[in-house]
């Protein structure tokens, strides 16, 4: 056994430190099975105090530092690298909820939570936790927090910077960032808590958050419409904004080949329509209110839809079964694409108003560069974030995406900057975009994050590789 090994062990126990090969090895690659990596040990505290003098022991001796939550990202952020030397720091045993405040509409939470299991603790509580990705049963809020996870309903809520209160979180000297406050309104100085958010564990471990809860919004209804484009699609999102404000939570938007893919790869979906469209949009409206009034609404809202040529066709959730059912055909995509086999994903967001724009001129250049490629595009509309995915053109190479991926990803990220976009809407950085990260973010913000870098861990030992 080595020596930081054996120096965790001494500090830690037996109990926390996993050091054998065998036992290290399913913690050194990413979910999606493009980073593979190595590590001394994996560490899994119970304690804020175990996490601090793991750090401080591994800062004391320059020992890199890779924090992991539920391993569910897909930019390679949680895989060590292949050197050896990092050790693997996993928070799933601090799983506790501290508390759950029903009159300020608060939930302090330990950063191993399941996102699923909060959400549903906030439910048996009369409250929602809005947060909702379709990783949410086996991601963790920690992780969720240092990759300011989006998910469906970012255009009602926010992003999940903007569901937190507080932070508590360990730095890379050990010490321990007391910043898990409850409080709506703290107006003195620096909003320190937002350094972690978004920092993919670079600057520290968070340990706990404290959630804003909202009202159960119990009173739920599901419209999917066909569409003939994303400028009918963006037509139809202006008029339902407009129409139902806050009562409009998701907006999501998939094309006709990604539901041609979920029926043809997933047992137990249909189509709900007798023809198939050229894309579609789900929209998820929630209240408060009694059921008969948020159906008036729709009713209303729908048919104006339909007279003003805002969609070709509409079907609307009837029961929860069917409300499920609806989502089902957007929540399968990832999976349905995965069953498919090797795409280019592309996590982007662009100002809402140019998503068509971007789309129609991205793929006429797309197919100048490629001929035959085909795109399988959907995201979060409503909130201007596409999964702007690419697949091999039929016949083509089983090793396409590796050997002409290169060049359709700049010219993808190019185009996106040139729109004014960013090339991370809500997956992170990681390793896999660090590159282009480096290459497109201004030379001010680069200059100032490293600055940042610099003060929070001197010693360069939290996350190394990724991000920065």
């Amino acid at each position: 056994m080595n020596t930081i090994a054996t120096r965790l062990v001494e500090a830690l126990g037996q109990d926390r430190v996993l050091t054998s090969a065998d036992d290290v090895a399913p913690w050194l690659s990413d979910w999606r099975g493009l980073y593979r990596g190595q590590a001394q040990a994996v560490v899994r505290p119970r304690t804020v105090d175990e996490v601090s003098r793991c750090l401080a022991l591994c800062n004391e001796t320059g020992t890199p530092v890779v924090p992991r939550g539920g391993n569910t990202g897909l930019c390679g952020g949680a895989a060590p690298d292949g050197e050896g030397r990092s050790i693997v720091l996993s928070l799933d045993r601090m799983n506790a909820i501290r508390s759950l405040d029903t009159v300020g509409n608060t939930l302090v939470a330990e950063a191993g939570c399941i996102l699923g299991n909060l959400r549903r603790a906030a439910q048996d509580a009369g409250r929602l936790l809005p947060l909702s990705l379709g990783a949410e049963d086996s991601c963790q809020i920690g992780g969720n927090l240092a990759t300011n996870a989006g998910g469906v309903n970012v255009v009602r809520f926010g992003m999940a910077r903007e569901l937190v209160l507080g932070i508590e979180a360990v730095l890379p000297s050990g010490e321990v960032f007391h910043g898990l406050r409850t409080l709506r309104k703290d107006n003195t100085g620096y909003d320190l808590k937002q350094m972690f958010i978004g920092a993919e564990g670079t600057l520290g471990v968070i340990t706990a958050a404290s959630l804003r809860l909202f009202a159960r919004a119990d009173t739920r209804s599901v419209v999917l419409a066909g569409v003939e484009s994303s400028v009918q699609a963006l037509a139809l999102y202006e008029l339902l904004f407009q129409r139902c404000g806050p009562r409009l939570q998701a907006f999501e938007f998939f094309t006709g080949e990604c539901l041609g893919l979920v029926l043809e790869t997933t047992e137990g979906v249909q189509d709900p329509f007798e023809r198939r469209y050229p894309a579609y949009v789900l929209v998820e409206f929630a209240d408060t209110t009694d059921e008969a009034g948020l159906e008036a609404l729709l009713e209303s809202v729908m048919e104006a839809a339909l007279e003003q040529a805002l969609c070709l066709d509409a079907v609307v959730s009837a029961s929860l079964a069917q409300l499920n059912g609806l989502w089902r055909l957007r929540e399968e995509i990832p999976e349905a694409q995965r069953v498919n086999g090797a795409h280019l994903k592309h996590d982007i967001s662009l100002p809402i108003e140019k998503l068509p724009e971007f789309m129609t001129t991205m793929e006429t250049r797309l197919q100048s560069l490629c001929p035959g490629v085909r795109l399988f595009v959907f995201g979060h509309f409503g909130d201007g974030n596409l999964h702007y995915n690419l697949s091999r053109p039929l016949g083509a190479a089983e090793d396409w995406a590796s050997t002409q991926g290169h060049d359709l990803t700049d010219a993808v990220l190019e185009q996106v900057m040139q729109f004014g976009g960013s090339i991370s809407a809500e997956h992170g950085i990681g390793q896999l975009k660090r590159h282009a990260f480096l290459q497109y973010k201004a030379p001010l913000d680069l200059q100032l994050m490293r600055a940042v870098k610099a003060v929070f861990d001197p010693a360069g030992i939290m996350n190394p590789g990724k991000l920065l």
